[in-house]
């Protein structure tokens, strides 16, 4: 990884582009993140920089975490996130980093928390088909239906598609485009949805399938 900052996803806008076409964005406040920690293969087994975002009232962190943030010198934080970054030497602890590490045109993966549903049923939850409404089917048209053989083998196989728990899932969307940013109040503009609801969590890192 080259580069990757935390954000929080304010919501989906539109812009034009050079041709006057509409493109549908969705709008990140991306930054600043402060490094909180250096990690070193000497001391910890491996290299990785640890990046703070969103500050955070004193009397809410406990004693633990007040700790961790008064080695480094730095202000509460409410999301931390490690990135393994290729050059590590150019980050200190303390450093702040911004959101115009990123430029226009340049691809990203995203990483966030979709949205919760609820528990939710197979037709919702995995795309099932229903069932007949005629000839006394009954009250059943959105019910799972068969679930598997009868005596042999007995039971229902692990990974079984049912109706369960859908969302709140760590959702990776790759290879987006960077429409624009705004370096001054630190928001970036990405072509197309993320995941995760208006005020949730991001991560924004390079692609790294291109």
């Amino acid at each position: 990884m080259k580069k990757g900052l935390i954000g929080k996803k304010i919501g989906m806008t539109q812009l034009f582009d050079e041709k006057g076409k509409v493109v549908p964005v969705t709008v990140v406040e991306l930054g600043p993140c402060t490094v909180v920690q250096k990690k070193t293969a000497e001391t910890d087994g491996y290299d990785a920089v640890q990046l703070g975002f969103g500050d955070m009232k004193v009397q809410r962190v406990n004693k633990p975490m007040a700790g961790h943030f008064k080695k480094a010198d730095v202000a509460p934080k409410k999301v931390l996130k490690e990135f393994k970054l290729e050059d590590m030497s150019s980050v200190n602890v303390g450093d702040i980093i911004k959101a115009d590490v990123f430029e226009a045109g340049e691809k990203v993966d995203v990483v966030g928390t979709s949205k919760g549903k609820g528990t939710a049923g197979v037709i919702k939850r995995w795309n099932f088909g229903r069932l007949k409404e005629t000839h006394g089917s009954g009250p059943v048209a959105r019910h799972q239906g068969s679930m598997g053989a009868c005596s042999d083998p007995s039971r229902v196989f692990k990974g079984k598609k049912l109706a369960g728990h859908l969302g709140t899932e760590r959702v990776t969307v790759q290879n987006l485009d960077v429409v624009k940013v705004d370096a001054e109040n630190n928001l970036i503009a990405i072509k197309g949805a993320i995941p995760g609801p208006k005020g949730g969590y991001v991560v924004v890192a390079n692609a790294c399938k291109k």
